[in-house]
């Protein structure tokens, strides 16, 4: 048994005792989807070695924000941990609506996502969403997304579309988190300006001189893009994994979390997995939060986890 397993045991060991509910027969593999943003990667692997600790069988597949509600609507998709609302609320609501996803739990209730400008912009004037036009030679006359098929992007499309803010003329760049990430570094190292699609948590909040535009709100929200982040399932799955449904309740991150699980990877260590195994064992506490009324997948004792006889 390795030190992570042991780990895990001792903690379920103070933090569970409760009556282990049946579950569905399809709980025991728990597939996950992967969006690709370093925040919702890491999150999930910190869940998938826990579930793996206690004996699920987890399966990742990278998909598209639009894919996801899909798979998960139509159940080919279980649990997923990067439900940004209100952002993403068009994409989802009617979803959660009908009940083919049910919303399980807000994992992180302080976040923010919005339009960014970096520091030359921002302190020559340009700090409203209403500015970005009046600076559109400096700006190149673009914006730049993340993902296609991303909510921000989709509402930045919509803003130039309907000519809001006097974007009719503006570019939207789309890339990857990584790809808009070395535009707005490489801009920042020249001195040049950039206008980009930011959110907190996020290690670009340190290494980035940026600044959140005001203004936003009808798109974004109020207060800068102040959001929450929830995890959401297939519909039914918390009637099916009542076991899982408790973890996966308990299951609370905290910005400053967040930004050391990103920052690990991002700044040297690839090695998600790795990343992970350590935050987890640096952090019994919430581990041990977690795990409160948590059983083995088998639903045996908490003192025969992870194959260790009872009373260990």
């Amino acid at each position: 048994m390795n030190r992570l397993a042991h780990w895990l045991l001792a903690l379920t060991l103070l933090g569970s005792g409760s009556l282990h509910a049946t579950e569905a027969a399809r709980c025991e593999l728990v597939r996950l989807p992967d969006v690709g943003w370093t925040d919702i990667t890491m999150t999930t692997a910190v869940a998938r070695l826990v579930l793996g600790e206690l004996g699920y069988r987890t399966q990742i597949k990278r998909l598209s924000l639009p894919e996801t509600y899909r798979a998960l609507a139509e159940g080919r998709m279980d649990v997923f941990l990067g439900n940004w609302m209100p952002a993403q609320a068009e994409l989802i609501q009617a979803h959660l609506d009908s009940g083919r996803i049910e919303l399980l739990h807000t994992n992180l209730p302080a976040v923010r996502y919005t339009l960014a400008v970096l520091a030359p912009g921002y302190e020559a004037g340009l700090q409203d969403f209403a500015d970005i036009h009046k600076f559109k030679e400096q700006l190149g006359g673009q914006i730049f997304g993340i993902e296609p098929g991303n909510e921000g992007n989709e509402m930045v499309k919509a803003m130039i579309r309907d000519d809001r803010f006097g974007l009719r003329g503006f570019s939207l760049v789309e890339s990857s988190e990584s790809g808009m990430l070395n535009h707005v570094e490489r801009a920042q190292r020249l001195g040049k300006w950039a206008v980009f699609l930011g959110w907190e948590p996020h290690p670009m909040n340190e290494r980035l001189r940026m600044h959140y535009l005001a203004g936003g709100d009808e798109y974004f929200g109020p207060d800068f893009g102040a959001a929450q982040v929830n995890t959401v399932a297939r519909g039914g799955f918390s009637a099916e994994c009542p076991n899982l449904t408790r973890l996966l309740r308990n299951m609370t991150f905290t910005i400053a979390a967040e930004n050391q699980l990103m920052s690990a990877v991002l700044e040297g260590n690839t090695n998600r997995r790795r990343v992970a195994k350590a935050w987890i064992e640096n952090n019994p506490q919430t581990i041990a939060a977690w795990l409160a009324g948590v059983t083995h997948q088998r639903g045996t004792p908490s003192g025969g986890l992870f194959g260790l006889p009872p009373g260990h």
